[in-house]
């Protein structure tokens, strides 16, 4: 059975970083993709970014590009989030996700069947 566990939220001033950690479990790299999520109180959950399990191809939503970088460790299953200059409005907990790699519907929560617990974001000065 898969599972994930996110690591490295934190409170961090407006303008810094905080890289987030999602080591994934108990998977079959086939036709799948680890994708990050983010959800503020009252809102659905919203796709940041994915990376392909099987050719490590990427994808990010419109409001972090440039700002963060997905990447893997597929010696160590692990997929991080590097989140740079960020800002105010990216407080949320940030959830690491497991589904089929759908290509470009990547963001839609629907086709994740594995979350992680998340991990709190807080960009406050």
């Amino acid at each position: 059975q898969v599972q994930l566990v996110e690591s490295g939220g934190g409170l961090v001033q407006p303008g810094g970083s905080l890289r987030l950690a999602c080591e994934v479990s108990g998977f079959t790299v086939s036709y799948s993709a680890t994708t990050w999520f983010r959800q503020v109180p009252g809102k659905e959950r919203e796709g940041v970014a994915c990376i392909s399990n099987v050719d490590g191809r990427t994808n990010y939503a419109d409001f972090v590009k440039g700002r963060f970088t997905i990447s893997r460790d597929s010696a160590k299953n692990m997929v991080f989030l590097q989140m740079n200059n960020l800002k105010p409005e990216y407080t949320a907990v940030y959830y690491c996700a497991f589904g089929f790699d759908v290509g470009s519907a990547w963001s839609s929560a629907e086709y994740y069947h594995r979350w992680g617990q998340g991990t709190q974001v807080t960009v406050s000065a």
